[in-house]
């Protein structure tokens, strides 16, 4: 349980019991409340003085509390800001909660103790209107400019529905533009310096280089990057919002648009979050699918990334042949799931249904097919001269910037830190598989590249397994909150069709609590924390992905390299705007 862990005893001892109110999860986080006033100094203190400290700040969210019912004890509280630490050499998570009163929304900023909360605190107050006093520069990050009104506070319109007829008159229109037009002050950026004026550079959000809807404001002196400013939002479309609107089965489909290559792997983060939050144990038969199935995406996504980035640096053939490879790859998933890209094929409590016939020789095919092509990519693109002149020393951060800016999966693993869900905190049975961790030590993009490639690797050695060792048994639980529960019995007894209608129809009810879970995704480390008010939907769903810190480290991998290192820099991330934005 939460109160035998050393570390709530600790900030106990160190802050006092007055300050420090333990809080009961369901995925047993150590989980506590500090007042505001002592906020700053719990966070400095978990980072800075305690043995095996928490470096990393993974996320930062909130909770609009105004219309919970089941709060369990918790403080008084209008909103609560959520911190999530992340500490590796423990191999710990820490929840430090604070309250917040509708008359006093503002804390701290902790941009000096975490720079990556910059874009975190951004997004809540852009999201809940909750003030950070100090931010650098606290304005919009994901709504437009001009937008009013704060999406993810409950009295917020969700649907257009709900909101007057849209309407765009001339003097909004241009009102708009203005809105979007970059002022190199608001950013604390110099027109000038002693010897030379500097030029701004729009870099998107309409450019093949930026991979979508991204736009990078460049500070030039002559072709060398001064400063760069990500502006994201563009892509923006309410996922969490949607959440509070959708059962928590029916807004599986919707996991599927976040990281829009990595397929299922979206699906398993969110049902392995709320198996969590209900307590519901699949068979074995569903884990090692559900693996094969994530493993065949991580290679699928992989491949767009792998094409694309050698194109981004001058190289048109090998995107050509990675997409026929991610055409067999998306074969087999349409064979299995029904669907390409979007295959919303996980289920709370198991799968949509079980495999097909034939399904070994599918995967089969592709384990020969990629087997052998990764021998030849790598010769046509890493031992390529112009590409390492391209990415070589290229974009390179350290270890202890990586950490410091929230960087996880293979970048994380290509500045030296062998560091992956999989292997550190085993879900779905990946204890029982063997595969290896690949690690680079520069961490640059040329590095990134390799450990990608030989995961990809890693992933075909998994695959191969879960083929040869595929359990018997049957593709769900039968726990009663399994959704859609299972059939069986539905027309011999009213009790029976009446419950699986209600489940259907409205959804299962969740026991009320919190949980987070994250799964190594293809981009890095993606998780689900959800609140549940013991009802059909989701009080609060919220979407932990990869990329949004990833972007967040353009300016420090890019500062003092040329226009064209940028776009070798963008490639390397492997971001996608929907995973970030979302």
């Amino acid at each position: 349980m939460n109160n035998s862990l050393p570390i709530v005893k600790d900030l106990k001892e160190k802050f006092g019991d007055t300050h420090i109110l333990e809080q009961q999860t369901r995925d047993e986080f150590p989980t506590v409340w500090v007042p505001a006033a002592h906020s700053k100094d719990v966070l400095r203190y978990l980072k800075y003085s305690i043995d095996r400290p928490y470096k990393m700040l993974y996320d930062l969210t909130a909770i609009d509390e105004r219309v919970r019912y089941y709060r369990d004890g918790q403080p008084p509280s209008d909103c609560t800001v959520v911190y999530h630490l992340l500490s590796f050499e423990r191999n710990e998570d820490i929840r430090v909660k604070i309250p917040l009163r509708e008359n006093s929304l503002a804390l701290p900023s902790i941009v000096d103790i975490f720079p990556v909360a910059n874009w975190y605190e951004r997004e809540v107050w852009d999201m809940f209107g909750i003030k950070f006093d100090g931010h650098p520069n606290l304005r919009r990050i994901l709504m437009p400019p001009t937008w009013k009104g704060h999406p993810l506070r409950k009295d917020h319109p969700a649907r257009a529905t709900e909101m007057g007829p849209f309407q765009l008159p001339e003097e909004k229109q241009e009102h708009e533009q203005r809105a979007l037009q970059f002022k190199p002050e608001e950013w604390g950026l110099e027109r000038q310096s002693e010897d030379s004026d500097f030029m701004f550079l729009n870099i998107g959000p309409q450019h093949p280089g930026t991979h979508g809807v991204l736009r990078v404001i460049l500070q030039l002196d002559g072709e060398e990057i001064i400063d760069a400013i990500p502006d994201i939002g563009y892509h923006h479309r309410g996922a969490e919002k949607m959440a509070e609107r959708q059962s928590w089965h029916t807004f599986i489909p919707y996991t599927d648009r976040i990281d829009y290559l990595g397929g299922v792997m979206n699906n398993f983060a969110y049902v392995l979050a709320v198996e969590k939050l209900a307590g519901i144990e699949v068979p074995d038969r569903v884990k090692v699918i559900r693996i094969m199935l994530s493993e065949l995406f991580r290679i699928a996504s992989h491949l767009v990334w792998y094409g694309t980035f050698a194109q981004d640096v001058g190289q048109m053939s090998p995107v050509f042949y990675m997409f026929t490879d991610r055409e067999k790859i998306l074969a087999v998933i349409e064979a299995v799931c029904g669907d390409r890209m979007h295959p919303n094929w996980f289920r709370i409590g198991g799968l949509a249904q079980d495999l097909p016939n034939g399904w070994e020789k599918l995967v089969q095919d592709v384990l020969d097919t990629m087997n052998k092509n990764l021998n030849e990519y790598h010769k046509i693109v890493m031992k390529n001269r112009i590409l390492k002149a391209r990415t070589v020393d290229i974009g390179a951060i350290t270890l202890d910037e990586a950490i410091e800016w929230g960087v996880t999966g293979p970048m994380l693993r290509a500045c030296g830190l062998e560091w992956d869900f999989r292997k550190k905190r085993p879900y779905s049975g990946y204890d029982q598989f063997e595969f290896d961790i690949p690690t680079a030590t520069k961490g640059d993009c040329y590095d990134r590249a390799v450990v990608r490639i030989e995961e990809i690797r890693q992933s075909l050695r998994i695959i191969e397994q879960c083929m040869k060792n595929m359990p018997e048994g049957y593709y769900k639980s039968d726990h009663p909150l399994t959704t859609p529960p299972r059939k069986a019995g539905t027309m011999k007894d009213i009790e029976t069709l009446i419950t699986h209608f209600l489940s259907v129809s409205w959804g299962p009810v969740m026991p009320a609590g919190e949980a987070f879970f994250g799964i190594e995704a293809t981009k890095g480390n993606n998780g689900y924390y959800l609140v549940s008010d013991k009802n059909t939907i989701s009080y609060r769903t919220r979407i932990r992905t990869p990329s949004f810190p990833h972007m967040q480290i353009i300016p420090l991998m890019s500062n003092g390299t040329t226009v064209p290192d940028l776009l070798a820099i963008l490639g390397s991330i492997d971001f996608v705007l929907a995973d970030v934005d979302r």
